[in-house]
Parts: C-alpha cells; structure tokens; sequence
C-alpha cells in the first residue's frame, strides 16, 4: 500500500513538474523566495493591527515566531529521520524531470508548505470573523508550496504532509493565542 502511494506521489510529480517552461523559470524562483513575500506579510500585519490592536499584534508577532521555530524544527526533525530524497536528488527520476533548483538537504516534508500552512491557518482563524475574504489568504501557502514541485524539490505527498502538520500547529497557536492574548484583551 505503501509502496503504491509513493509511486503514485512520483508519477504526479513527474506530471506536475513538465507541465513547466523555462519561460516561467525564473518568476516560481521567485515565487519560492520567502523574502519576496514581504510586503504580503505586511499587508496582513496592517490588517490584523486594524482589527485587534497593537498590543495584540505584538502578541501575535510573538505567537508567530514560535510557532514558525516549531514548525520548522519539526519538520527537520522529519527529514533527517526520513531522510527522503528530493525529487531533483533522485536518480530515479532526475533525468526526467526539469531541475530548476539544485538542493541537498532532505524532502519529507516540505518546510515551505508547513511554515506557510501554519501561518496563514493562525491569521485566518483571528481574521475570518473581521474580514469577509480573509479565506483568501491561503492562495499564498497554495502558489508557495506548488513552486517547490515545479522547482523539482518536493514531492505533492511532502507538500500534502506539510500543509497537514502546519494546518495542525496554526490551529493550536490560535487555540493558545485565543486563551491567553484575545480572552485577556476583552477583559482589559
């Protein structure tokens, strides 16, 4: 059974990954680039400001920061147990699919689908109430995450597990957050 999802999980890889073009190359290299993502996460700082107040924003900025050091080392706790290789590392299928970005370390999970996951399931719980299209905001863990499966660096069953384990650390952060920050702020 197993054996059989991991084949089907390379085969929709291989699918995934040629449906690109060197033409596309070089904007999913900066899709994948956390950094470019800046004046999104900005964006949505103002708006949760907007609505919860700057002490809460600190607080969620806090909140935020844990829950990405978590999440990411519970990811490469992950890899290294796993030790999956990368799509782009395996021999296998590295001469049939398109290399983009060159990449050593290991592939179970995808630390870009669970950081982003994580966050933006956080950020939606505290805004989905105070902003009607704030479902929205997971285009951004969904574009994210496919670029590492265009890029030749993870399999759509790391992205799948990623975006599981972060979906579960963003709903207990919130869980936490709601408890201790959002409960006491009502109260002041």
């Amino acid at each position: 059974m197993l054996e059989k999802l991991l084949q089907l999980d390379v085969q929709l890889l291989v699918f995934l990954n040629s449906l690109g073009s060197t033409t596309y190359d070089g904007l999913w290299l900066f899709i994948t680039k956390q950094s470019n993502w800046t004046p999104f996460f900005l964006v949505l700082l103002y708006l949760v400001y907007k609505k919860i107040g700057i002490k809460s924003t600190l607080y969620l900025l806090l909140f935020v920061t844990l829950l990405i050091v978590v999440t990411d080392q519970t990811t490469n706790l992950f890899k290294v147990t796993f030790q999956r290789l990368r799509p782009c590392n395996n021999p296998e299928i590295n001469s049939i699919i398109r290399l983009v970005k060159p990449s050593n370390s290991f592939s179970f999970f995808s630390g870009h689908a669970a950081n982003s996951m994580a966050t933006m399931t956080f950020l939606f719980l505290i805004l989905k109430k105070k902003y009607r299209y704030a479902f929205l905001i997971f285009l951004f863990p969904l574009i994210f995450a496919y670029s590492r499966i265009y890029l030749g660096l993870h399999y759509p069953l790391d992205i799948l597990t990623g975006y599981l384990v972060g979906a579960t650390f963003g709903f207990v952060t919130y869980k936490l957050f709601q408890k201790y920050v959002l409960k006491n702020s009502r109260n002041s």
